[in-house]
Formats: structure tokens, sequence, C-alpha cells
């Protein structure tokens, strides 16, 4: 089975997580659920800003204002179930004793937030109305 299948099963029965090697100092375990939930307000961010450029920019052309919506809005559905993952392979690892999983996603998000603020840069200096 692979990594993130077993992954995602954690995900609904996190008590499982505790049949894994020897439980963590609570500091740690505690740091881990805040970085989750910092994971889970830039989501919760990332998704009002799309209905945000969907609702408040009626004037801005309907493919440019679908495309910006729907790519903060993919970042904050793919921010949000990054987030239960990565929870899950740091309490794992914790668990083990191993290095805490290294991971490419805030690279990722960081790209298309940016891609979407070059976009929105030049949305405000070209102006939207048509």
């Amino acid at each position: 089975m692979s990594d993130f299948v077993r992954n995602a099963r954690l995900w609904f029965a996190p008590e499982r997580v505790r049949d894994e090697g020897s439980t963590p100092d609570y500091r740690f375990s505690l740091a881990n659920e805040r970085t989750f939930l910092a994971w889970l307000r830039t989501a919760l961010a990332l998704i009002g800003g799309g209905f945000a450029v969907d609702q408040f920019l009626p004037h801005l052309s309907r493919p440019c204002r679908v495309g910006l919506a729907l790519a903060l809005l993919g970042a904050g559905v793919l921010c949000s179930l990054r987030a239960v993952n990565h929870w899950v392979r740091c309490e794992r690892a914790m668990r083990r004793g191993e290095d805490l999983p290294a991971s490419r996603f805030p690279a990722l998000l960081s790209l298309v937030v940016a891609v979407v603020a070059v976009a929105m840069v030049v949305v405000v200096l070209v102006g939207w109305e048509r």
C-alpha cells in the first residue's frame, strides 16, 4: 500500500497513529497541530479570496475572473488536503524518531499565489472595464 493511501486512512482514524513508535514530547505534537491549523487558515483565506474575486470584480472579463477565482479556490482545496496529510506524516515521523518529512508544497503554493498576484497587478494597472 502506498504511503499516501496509508496516510489518507489515518486522516479519519488518527488514534491509529499511536500504534507506531513511542509518544513524542507533547510540545512537538501540539506544535504540529498549530502548524496544521495555520495551513487550514491559509486554505480558508485562499478560498475566501477566490470567492471575493468572483463576487466583487464583476467588471473583470468573465474568463479572467473565473480563471483567477478557480486558481485561488484550487489552491485552497490543495492546501487543506495537504494540511491533514502533512500533519499525519509529521506525527508518524516524530513517533518513529525519524526526520520530519520534506515537502515541495510550500514552494508550489507560493508560486500559485505569486502568479495570481501578478495577474491581479496586471488587472489593476490595465483596468478591468472593457
